[in-house]
């Protein structure tokens, strides 16, 4: 049987250290290759007149420092979800509004596009905006999902709730 969304979520908060969770909930994101978990913790204390540049450093420092501190631990628990729900495990950390994921999965998606598509891609690519075609893509799809976070996000609940529904259907085991 394969595992809902919420069944993966549910494992993780009860298998992630309890001060990982100082900072609030993890955020973990789902897809059928790949599981995400971006911890959130708190970001340095800097005097009020420290500059940017200085809270920058600091927040790079936080992160890479528990990046480090976290290595063992992660991977452990990446190895245990990874044989449990058969798809690779990500880990992120968020640092007041600075998120930062340390490794993920860049999978191919294969596509047929007609003329007209694949001359917005070869424009994207002559400006510069993209090296190839599969950046030009990826970085067409990362816009569609900036400027629609909040269709997308509705979208996907809906689909939640479908799943949800599927499991207490009368084939469910």
């Amino acid at each position: 049987m394969t595992a809902t969304d919420s069944e993966i979520r549910a494992w993780f908060h009860g298998r992630l250290p309890e001060d990982w969770a100082a900072g609030g909930a993890p955020n973990i994101t789902i897809d059928r290759d790949e599981i995400t978990i971006v911890v959130a913790i708190a970001a340095p204390d800097l005097a009020d007149n420290a500059s940017e540049v200085d809270r920058r450093e600091a927040v790079a420092g936080r992160i890479s420092g528990f990046r480090e501190d976290t290595r063992e631990r992660r991977m452990t628990i990446a190895r245990e979800a990874e044989h449990r729900y058969e798809r690779k495990v990500a880990w992120g950390l968020t640092v007041g509004e600075h998120t930062v994921l340390f490794t993920h999965l860049a999978a191919p998606v294969m596509t047929r596009l007609r003329q007209p598509e694949r001359q917005v891609l070869d424009t994207l690519v002559a400006a510069n905006v993209a090296r190839s075609r599969a950046d030009a893509l990826a970085w067409c799809v990362r816009l569609v999902g900036e400027h629609t976070d909040t269709w997308l996000a509705e979208l996907r609940d809906a689909l939640s709730a479908v799943d949800d529904l599927r499991t207490k259907g009368p084939n469910a085991a």
